[in-house]
């Protein structure tokens, strides 16, 4: 390594004027030599040379180990020893020192300059190991996370500042100790210890990610929740040679989250609130608007009566206030009869073993007078061996007469109602269809909102025969707390409410 400088420390003048020779024969600097330990230190210390060779035996008080063990401590130099003694005591003396080089007296030129290449190769290599090292180390100290290394055997190795503040553990203390007691993990849920990731590193060679909700138990029983990951260290043959855990506190960050979580429920706990209120303020409307159009009606009527003294007109005016008081009563009856059933309300419901083949008959009987004024026709089909459907009477009774209802409103003359039942033994568990049919149809885009509150087809009612416009809300409603199934389709001029139960004693 040309130019570099050279501190010839020699007390025989003959041989440290020999050696400047020589090295400067190599190409060396040499710009000075000293004769005592005390001059060899403070020549050091003035030059600042890359390298010095020292005779062990040197005139005065000091000799060259003691010389080059205080050079050690105040400077980065290596040093050569150059002497004619290879006693043991010597040796062990000068191996403290941690020498670069032991030359024996007489050497050849050949062997002076391989040990100074060699000498000075190393120590270039050893500072910028001590650079790196000292690089690292800032590094690991000052970032945010925790850091701790292990060997191969599972002994901590080294632990950075933010380590030891979440753990509770200090380095010193700390080191030679298993990971697992050092870091000490729980399930944040269940408590359950969970592995050491240092340890299954070491044992599949494997990045490590801790699960979810993992916290860590400090030295003093703190709690924190952390998240980490653990990664093997390898040595440039590939071999694991150790590990390293890399974790951080995340306090903040789960506050911060269970906050946005909070307000995130909030903003939907008012938006639901703001949707509520709208529709409750789009049901009074319907609502008053349904109830004043009865009471309107016979308000008016009152009045006609007050100034008409016909006796005929007085007892038609009669009968039309009593159709609109049926009329308002029914309105109000469906209203909290909705209203139970929306609200979970006690709802008398009492399983029963139907035979619906038995009861269907009875039940379109009465539909048979309307039907034969309107000239439509009411056809039951029902399988006479049909097993007991078990369901509450009253509700199947009143769905189906709903059904029926809207049926012969909405047929026109000349149409067909059909009621259907039939039995799917195949279906698991086995299924009682009923489906009511009758010949109109209902366009796509009113088809969703049959079942709404209030909601009639345009148009649709020919008969004019009115209604509350709550029959198949209450049916919808009715059918679930039936634990049924209904289903609407509409198309080839025909409209099909399918009803399925199945075989479930409610």
């Amino acid at each position: 390594m040309s130019n570099a400088k050279v501190l010839v420390v020699e007390d025989e003048a003959i041989v440290a004027k020999d050696l400047k020779n020589r090295l400067t024969r190599f190409g060396y600097i040499v710009p000075a030599i000293a004769s005592s330990g005390r001059e060899a230190i403070n020549k050091a210390l003035e030059f600042a040379p890359d390298l010095v060779l020292m005779d062990i035996r040197l005139k005065g008080e000091m000799d060259g180990i003691e010389a080059a063990q205080e050079i050690h401590r105040q400077l980065d130099i290596p040093v050569i020893y150059l002497t004619a003694y290879a006693d043991d005591r010597t040796l062990e003396r000068a191996k403290v020192t941690e020498p670069f080089g032991y030359l024996l007296k007489p050497f050849k030129e050949r062997e002076l300059q391989t040990n100074i290449e060699i000498a000075l190769t190393k120590h270039k290599l050893e500072k910028e190991l001590k650079a790196n090292q000292k690089w690292l180390s800032t590094l690991l100290n000052s970032i945010g996370d925790g850091v701790i290394a292990s060997d191969i055997q599972d002994s901590v190795n080294f632990m950075n500042p933010v380590a030891e503040n979440l753990t509770g553990w200090e380095q010193q203390e700390a080191l030679g100790k298993n990971s697992a007691e050092i870091f000490n993990i729980a399930n944040a849920v269940t408590r359950n210890p969970i592995e050491s990731p240092i340890r299954k590193v070491l044992q599949d060679g494997a990045v490590v990610e801790l699960p979810e909700e993992t916290i860590l138990i400090a030295k003093n029983g703190e709690e924190v929740p952390i998240v980490d990951s653990a990664a093997p260290i390898r040595d440039d043959k590939d071999n694991i040679i150790g590990a390293v855990l890399i974790f951080r506190d995340i306090t903040e960050r789960k506050k911060a989250s269970e906050a946005r979580k909070r307000e995130i429920e909030q903003m939907q706990l008012v938006a639901q609130l703001e949707e509520l209120n709208q529709l409750k303020n789009d049901f009074l409307n319907l609502v008053s608007h349904e109830l004043r159009s009865p009471l309107n009606n016979m308000k008016g009527m009152i009045q006609v009566l007050q100034v008409s003294p016909n006796s005929q007109e007085f007892q038609r005016y009669l009968d039309l206030m009593k159709v609109e008081c049926d009329r308002e009563l029914d309105l109000i009856n469906d209203l909290l009869d909705l209203q139970r059933l929306e609200s979970s309300c006690y709802f008398p419901v009492t399983p029963d073993a139907l035979l619906l083949q038995d009861l269907l008959p009875l039940l379109i009987e009465s539909f048979q007078p309307r039907v034969e004024e309107h000239q439509q026709t009411l056809q039951l089909n029902v399988p006479s061996h049909l097993p007991a459907l078990i369901s509450d009477r009253t509700s199947l009774e009143r769905i189906l007469t709903e059904l029926l209802n809207n049926a012969c409103k909405y047929t026109p003359a000349g149409g067909e109602i059909i009621l259907n039942v039939r039995y799917n033994s195949s279906a698991t568990p086995p299924e009682t269809i009923i489906a009511v049919s009758n010949s109109t149809e209902i366009s796509t885009a009113e088809l969703p909102r049959i079942f709404d509150k209030f909601y009639r087809i345009p148009n649709a009612d020919r008969w004019k025969q009115g209604g509350t416009g709550l029959g198949l809300a209450i049916v919808k409603k009715m059918v679930e707390q039936l634990q049924a199934i209904i289903h609407v389709e509409s198309r080839e001029g025909w409209t099909t409410f399918t009803l399925t139960f199945t075989d479930l004693v409610l």
